[in-house]
């Protein structure tokens, strides 16, 4: 069973040996009436999932977890809300790092170490079943001590990146804290801040991007971030296009 973690107020971990997945157990919890500010912690998933629902590699050692939010806005804006998880793990890793400069932020909703993925996102909504209040639930997976060598994109772990100090419970701790911060930004001056410490944090901004979605690959460069979160493609034309959901490739 994981150990206890330090978790800012206003957020309550739920911590378990082993579920099938994060996601699923804070839905249910949700459902059950759960706060916001519940984090499900478990030391393994038997069926965790990423983005796409595609197999998350979930071995005991890396951190796995699902917060739930109850944001009190609606849908499209609540999406932000990865921006905001991405910058928390960024800042979590990296008091753990030499430096920052390490690390990076890869759209849509990935971590980077190195020029490989260390991290990955996961935000699922509904519409509340209280008349309408947004239901976001955000599972974030960290590669600790181990890695999934067959990834589309390259993948690496703190441990084979000569950081291994870092235990799952630390981690956590880190991350809630960076989160509380962050999503407190967002709540005092809108996305404007969010926006712009992700840019300045952005792989591959200025340089070549292959953009896959389903039933079109656009490739050109990736220009910004627009006010909304959405990845603006520029292709050889100097046509711009707004990606809102695929795969990115440096």
């Amino acid at each position: 069973m994981p150990g206890p973690v330090q978790a800012p107020p206003g957020y309550t971990v739920i911590a378990r040996d082993a579920v099938h997945s994060t996601q699923d157990e804070i839905r249910a919890l949700a459902a059950e009436g759960a706060a916001d500010g519940t984090v499900l912690w478990a030391a393994r998933q038997l069926t965790g999932r990423g983005r796409l629902a595609r197999h998350w590699d979930s071995p005991e050692g890396n951190l796995y977890v699902s917060l739930l939010v109850r944001t009190g806005v609606d849908l499209a804006d609540a999406a932000q809300l990865s921006f905001i998880t991405a910058l928390a793990v960024f800042y979590a890793l990296g008091r753990h790092l030499a430096g920052k400069a390490r690390l990076a932020l890869k759209w849509p909703n990935d971590v980077l170490l190195d020029g490989a993925k260390v991290a990955g996102i996961l935000l699922e909504t509904e519409t509340g079943t209280d008349g309408g209040q947004p239901l976001v639930m955000i599972g974030v997976g960290v590669n600790l001590v181990s890695h999934p060598a067959d990834a589309a994109y390259p993948a690496t772990d703190l441990t084979s990146a000569g950081c291994g100090h870092l235990t799952p419970a630390g981690l956590l701790g880190d991350y809630l804290a960076a989160f509380a911060e962050w999503r407190q930004r967002w709540q005092d001056g809108g996305f404007a801040p969010v926006h712009e410490a992700w840019l300045d944090r952005a792989a591959g901004l200025g340089g070549p991007v292959t953009a896959r979605m389903p039933g079109q690959t656009l490739t050109g460069r990736f220009v910004t971030l627009d006010e909304r979160g959405a990845l603006v493609l520029e292709t050889e034309t100097g046509t711009r296009h707004r990606v809102t959901a695929g795969d990115v490739f440096f």
